[in-house]
């Protein structure tokens, strides 16, 4: 029912596209599918939200701004001040810094646990939505693969049952066309939802690090600038709170095989 509305709609919007452009080759592409292109397009739609707003969220900019950071270091004699600027701050480096501040007083084994803790809360924050994110391009591959099954049985029951197909491969061959459409309609959304998910996942390892910096400039003031990396060398002497994902997304590709038995 569902793939003879397309059908219609898909005749009725002809006269209007002109042949051969990008949209009237969209839209067929989208009717020949059939249904199983309804789900697939909202997984697209799904993964350019996710995608659209974790690439804004891990923009370093915005993770570890350099104007708070500078700030909050010509503060780190003034801790009042200090507490002040993170309290009235939304980036994720406000509450790292701000726990370093109210555990000033502790060891310093302590301060660097408090800081650590604080740097992971905000770490899985970023990381919010990521596991759906990963389980689109699966979810996506499965519903390419239901489709093209469901349209190679309904090919060949139509062969079947009707006399007049009989040695006309014309007709078998446009059954596999529309069988295979929604395979290509798949691949087109999974590979880049793949592609845009290890991007966003190299941003939150980038933004993990500059949040260890941040820390790490905080809580030893008389070190030098320190690399972006997500723990200081081994042979650095003094160490400090190294701010490190607690609790990865497995990959796109390892969600199946993972899964319970």
């Amino acid at each position: 029912m569902t793939h003879t509305m397309l059908q219609m709609l898909a005749q009725s919007a002809t006269p209007s596209t002109p042949p051969g452009s990008i949209v009237s080759t969209v839209w067929d592409m989208t009717v020949r599918g059939g249904w199983i292109m309804i789900p697939l397009a909202l997984c697209s739609l799904v993964a350019m939200t996710i995608v659209a707003e974790r690439l804004i969220l891990t923009r370093r900019g915005r993770v570890v701004p350099p104007a708070l950071l500078e700030s909050l270091i010509a503060l780190r004699h003034d801790p009042r001040r200090a507490l002040d600027t993170c309290s009235s701050d939304s980036s994720p480096l406000a509450p790292v810094i701000l726990a370093a501040i109210k555990s000033r007083s502790l060891p310093k084994a302590q301060q660097e646990q408090a800081v650590a803790q604080a740097g992971e809360r905000e770490i899985r924050k970023i990381r919010q939505r990521m596991r759906l994110l990963s389980a689109l391009p699966q979810a996506a591959t499965m519903l390419g693969l239901l489709g093209t099954v469901l349209g190679m049985i309904r090919t060949f029951t139509v062969v079947a049952a009707s006399a007049d197909s009989l040695g006309k491969t014309e007709r078998l061959a446009q059954g596999i066309h529309e069988a295979w459409t929604s395979t290509a309609g798949v691949l087109i959304v999974a590979i880049p939802t793949l592609l845009a998910y290890h991007i966003i996942m190299a941003r939150i390892d980038a933004a993990a690090a500059a949040l260890d910096h941040a820390a790490a400039l905080w809580l030893n003031p008389g070190d030098e600038p320190l690399p972006a990396s997500p723990a200081r060398s081994a042979s650095d002497g003094q160490p400090h709170a190294a701010i490190v994902p607690s609790n990865p997304v497995a990959p796109a590709g390892e969600l199946v095989a993972t899964a319970p038995a």
